[in-house]
């Protein structure tokens, strides 16, 4: 069982901003297709955004394009989502995703993901 460790949720007011990572120290984030996906109450979980392996492809769900930016830190094993400008409709538990398989425009779909986080809390609110 592979673990991360996510960090940087919390509470925000409306056009804010926070930085999530996903971290992890028994494998190598690199070799993997990270996602964040995030669920909210009574909502579906919604797959957010996704960062491939090799050439590091992106993807983002429509409602975030421009706001949201997913990238890597290698030496720091460590995969971030920096959140600008967020909404009310941010508000949820945010997760990362992981999958040693090639994923590509179907990356939303959580099923392809072998390993999970835990999770962490994003309240958008003033």
């Amino acid at each position: 069982q592979l673990h991360f460790v996510e960090s940087g949720g919390g509470l925000v007011q409306p056009g804010g901003s926070l930085r999530l990572s996903c971290a992890a120290s028994e494998f190598t984030l690199k070799y993997y297709a990270i996602a964040w996906f995030r669920q909210a109450p009574g909502k579906e979980r919604e797959g957010v955004s996704c960062i491939v392996t090799n050439i590091d492809s992106t993807y983002y769900t429509d409602s975030v394009k421009g706001r949201f930016t997913i990238s890597r830190d290698n030496a720091k094993n460590t995969v971030y989502l920096q959140m600008n400008s967020l909404k009310p409709e941010d508000t949820g538990i945010y997760y990362c995703a992981a999958t040693y398989f090639p994923v590509g425009a179907n990356w939303f779909h959580s099923y392809q993901y072998e390993y999970r986080g835990q999770g962490t809390q994003v309240t958008v609110s003033s």
